[in-house]
């Protein structure tokens, strides 16, 4: 499916963790402020805080190079500002991300409940394809099932995996993925991004309902 800058960008800014794992503070603090930024603020001071949150996702990294968490969560925020960013600019953002996926997948394909499988796969049918981007609905799929299998029950592999089966127009599968996405048990901590990717799925629902009737 064809894809464009500005579509991509809009997808992008939704990546998220896909289940509570334990991680370190220094993550625990990436999340709260993705959530944050994501869900709390203006499109103009998410943007602005997520640059700042790339920086410092970057030195958690950097200061723990081989904790496959720090790399997911560093792809997660890279992504979602390079969603932000939109345009030329955010090509070289979502490549970073793409790196830190895999490089996470390399070190420990279950961390955070194999969510790097899911943010590679949500990456790849997001982004536009040759010749400007990476994009390949094929791998999109083999990743975001990868992402199922290791955690079935997650709201975000759910949820990613009904968006990419609608833009796909498998609707029914979206509909039934999406729903069992809404099933999913709340992550502790993690009550902001919970209730923002809830609304994202009753959205995407209602949009469905809509193009049915």
């Amino acid at each position: 499916m064809r894809k464009t800058l500005n579509t991509f960008a809009m997808g992008l800014i939704t990546l998220t963790q896909f289940a509570w794992a334990a991680p370190s503070e220094e993550v625990r603090s990436l999340q709260t402020e993705w959530a944050q930024a994501m869900y709390q603020e203006d499109s103009k001071n998410a943007e602005t805080h997520l640059g700042k949150l790339a920086d410092k996702s970057r030195d958690v990294v950097a200061n723990n190079p081989k904790d496959a968490d720090s790399l997911i969560w560093e792809g997660i925020v890279l992504a979602s500002y390079a969603g932000k960013v939109g345009g030329l600019g955010a090509l070289s953002l979502v490549k970073e991300a793409k790196v830190a996926f895999e490089t996470a997948i390399a070190l420990n394909p279950k961390a955070l409940d194999g969510s790097a499988y899911t943010s590679l796969g949500s990456l790849y049918y997001q982004v536009p394809g040759w010749p400007l981007g990476f994009g390949d609905d094929k791998k999109a799929e083999e990743y975001l099932k990868l992402g199922l299998s290791v955690n079935p029950n997650g709201i975000d592999p759910n949820y990613f995996y009904g968006d990419f089966l609608f833009r796909e127009g498998r609707i029914a599968e979206a509909e039934a993925a999406l729903n069992k996405a809404l099933q999913a048990a709340p992550r502790p901590g993690r009550e902001t991004a919970d209730a923002g990717r809830r609304k994202e799925i009753q959205a995407l629902l209602a949009k469905i309902k809509t193009g049915k009737s």
